[in-house]
């Protein structure tokens, strides 16, 4: 059982499983509306006028340098409007990059169209603030960050204790950095050492979440956070996620146009999306995790 709640996809699998069932018949009746497919994200509008937005994975096509190349790594451009969304996410996990960036989206954009229609018991919701900038750091724990993600970054290294640095191109990271990064073949010690983990959403697109979760110990407090990781939280609270942060997106047609003419997260937050913490009110059931200290009472 273990190996299947850890099989890399499976958070999306259920995900989509999990949206079905809440939105019944009305499930295979959404279509797309419009596509954007951005430098920096991509995002998306359905029929029923919720939205949704991905990082866009332009790291994870190399090989679309020419039209050729481009036309395999992406062959839906001008068919996208009308398309059932049920169909373009399905088999979503074994999906190339940019189509699960379009079908991660729409997986999204669904998710608040069940929110809309559901009354989540055991989540709270806290809007308006990042979640990196209010997380308490633990003052002697050993903290994980997978991926380059700025504030965290910033914080953990005015702490003055180790922590260490999970990043596929080191580019990303600043000179005072790069001595935290964690050796290829240290990765799986690291992240059971850790105290607190915190993972960037973008691991949904290359299959990592899963067993980045699946290797952690028990009562680390696990954060995954950023606008990819923006949709319902059960299957993430499942394998131990102690905090989702992401993004609703509450103006789908201006958030569209920014991410086409080149905006990033500076540009819409606050504007056409909002950054939207979920935290588990309770320990849930089959889980070692609560809600963080700094969100208790913040909920009824």
């Amino acid at each position: 059982m273990a190996e299947v709640l850890n099989r890399p996809g499976s958070i999306l699998e259920e995900t989509i499983t999990q949206i079905r069932k809440t939105l019944c018949s009305d499930f295979e009746k959404i279509s797309i509306e419009r596509v954007v497919i951005g430098i920096f994200f991509t995002g998306v509008k359905l029929s029923d006028g919720s939205g949704g937005i991905c990082f866009t994975p332009i790291k994870e096509i190399p090989d679309a340098v020419c039209c050729p190349s481009s036309a395999r790594a992406m062959p839906f451009p001008g068919r996208f409007t009308g398309c059932s969304a049920a169909e373009f996410i399905r088999d979503l996990p074994q999906a190339p990059p940019l189509k699960k960036a379009v079908g991660i989206a729409i997986v999204s954009a669904l998710s608040e169209s069940c929110r809309k229609r559901r009354v989540d018991l055991h989540f709270g919701r806290e809007t308006g603030k990042d979640v990196l900038d209010t997380t308490p750091i633990p003052d002697e724990g050993y903290v994980v960050v997978v991926g380059a993600l700025v504030p965290i970054l910033k914080r953990l290294k005015t702490r003055g204790k180790p922590f260490g640095i999970l990043e596929l191109d080191p580019r990303t990271l600043k000179p005072d950095e790069l001595p935290f990064i964690i050796p290829k073949n240290q990765t799986e010690a690291a992240i059971q050492r850790a105290d607190m983990l915190i993972i960037t959403g973008t691991t949904l697109l290359n299959n990592t979440l899963e067993p980045l979760l699946a290797t952690a110990k028990p009562g680390t407090t696990i954060i995954v956070v950023g606008p990819t990781a923006s949709m319902l939280p059960d299957a993430f609270f499942r394998r131990g996620v102690t905090l989702l942060g992401g993004d609703v997106v509450i103006a789908p047609d201006v958030l569209l146009d920014t991410i086409a003419e080149g905006g990033s997260g500076y540009h819409f937050f606050g504007k056409s999306a909002e950054k939207t913490n979920v935290y588990r009110k309770s320990t849930m059931a089959g889980s070692h995790q609560t809600v963080p200290k700094h969100v208790k009472g913040k909920f009824p």
